[in-house]
């Protein structure tokens, strides 16, 4: 499920301090199994040599120098045409320039003519530059050249910058940018053009101003479980309580904290939707009353009264008889014993298609760690999955979610 697998990137270097991240990016989507060419322009070379990016990606990594040899005449159009993707990041303003000109007087720009003929496929851009620069009319001209031509620009963002200045011209980092790519490589998955909306995170219902009752989840089964869906093309929303974890590139993001807050959020971002997965740990109970200031520490024992939440999937469920959607829902059971047990009883009783249980007791497994070991059954068959990475987790949820429903 992976849309980085196997790919064709092409990645662009221009002459810039954030050079340095490029290595890091053509690292991270080698990781991921893309085949990772690179062409530095020879501003480039002067931060960052070559070598390096043929040793984080095992393949050849291309200068001007290479205009000049025997493949010079076919270079750019095999380097071009064999790419399912083309960045270019850094890429500096003088580089955009030539680029909304046509003016292929380097391998990179000679490159990047060649693949915008004809060519279907994106180009992505995240430029690199000191302050001011990015905004001054002429770059912020060849912006909408290039971005009425298809270009996608990802950046720049306000933060510190090579003159010791703060404002807007440093590059996005890696990670973000991997986002950016994996996200437009699974814009032809098997959920294309489908909604799916996952839940995530532990709710937090109030005691006092300053207090909460919570839970251990973290949320990175749902960030995952949203994450294996874009992979498949899927338009996301993830609706989820507060967490650490940066979101993936390209959800709809509804941020909740309480469990009648995620109901509202879950009502509203149902409709119409073809998947639902509830992998948020929704608390069962919350105070019976709020207090209104801080509650003090005092001498005596402090006695809780605590009222059940509501039933998030209850109510799925009735709009769902009436309505029609979601017309796919999976749910999550964390147990501490009788696993299956349990499991089966809420796949039952809350009228869910599929159910994921997990032991959260387990060493490796459930809130708070990178890997899980779940079950998930549905009304006729059982898969049990060994641990792995939660994301690999996701991806086994989502295939089965495409097998078992009717699209």
């Amino acid at each position: 499920m992976n849309p980085l697998a196997g790919k064709s990137i092409l990645l662009g270097i221009t002459g810039s301090i954030a050079a340095y991240k490029a290595a890091d990016l053509a690292s991270k989507l080698a990781q991921n199994g893309a085949k990772v060419n690179t062409i530095l322009t020879e501003a480039a070379t002067k931060f960052i040599s070559p070598l390096t990016f043929q040793s984080v990606t095992g393949e050849r990594a291309y200068t001007d120098t290479d205009l000049w040899g025997n493949e010079a005449h076919v270079l750019h159009v095999g380097l071009a045409h064999h790419a399912d993707l083309m960045i270019i990041a850094p890429a500096s303003a003088t580089t955009m320039a030539k680029l909304a000109q046509g003016n292929a007087d380097n391998l990179l720009t000679l490159t990047a003519l060649a693949y915008g003929t004809g060519h279907e496929q994106p180009l992505l851009i995240a430029p690199a530059m000191d302050a001011g620069m990015f905004g001054h009319a002429a770059t912020q001209a060849n912006v909408q050249t290039l971005i009425m031509r298809g270009a996608t620009f990802i950046g720049p963002e306000e933060g510190h910058l090579a003159s010791g200045l703060v404002a807007k011209g440093r590059m996005t980092e890696p990670i973000t940018i991997l986002g950016h790519i994996r996200h437009t490589l699974a814009s032809d998955g098997p959920l294309l053009g489908k909604k799916v909306v996952v839940t995530a995170g532990g709710t937090q219902e109030d005691l006092d101003p300053v207090r909460y009752i919570t839970n251990r989840s973290s949320g990175k089964q749902g960030y995952a479980v949203a994450q294996a869906a874009l992979d498949a093309g899927a338009a996301v929303t993830l609706i989820t309580t507060p967490t650490k974890i940066t979101p993936p590139v390209g959800v709809e993001l509804v941020p909740v904290r309480h469990a009648a807050e995620m109901l509202k959020a879950v009502r509203l971002a149902i409709q119409e939707a073809e998947v639902l997965i509830m992998a948020a740990a929704v608390a069962d109970f919350r105070p019976a009353q709020v207090a209104a200031q801080k509650i003090k520490k005092g001498t005596e024992p402090l006695a809780l009264s605590l009222e059940r939440t509501v039933d998030i999937l209850k109510e799925v469920n009735a709009v769902r008889q009436t309505s029609g959607f979601p017309k796919f829902v999976v749910g999550f059971a964390a147990e501490t014993q009788d696993l299956l047990k349990n499991a089966q009883n809420k796949l039952q009783a809350k009228g869910l298609d599929m159910i994921v249980a997990n032991d959260v007791s387990a060493p490796e497994a459930g809130f708070g760690v990178e890997t899980n070991r779940v079950t998930i059954l549905t009304a006729t068959d059982q898969d049990d999955l060994h641990l792995q990475s939660k994301l690999e987790v996701a991806e086994s949820i989502i295939h089965k979610v495409i097998r078992k429903m009717t699209i």
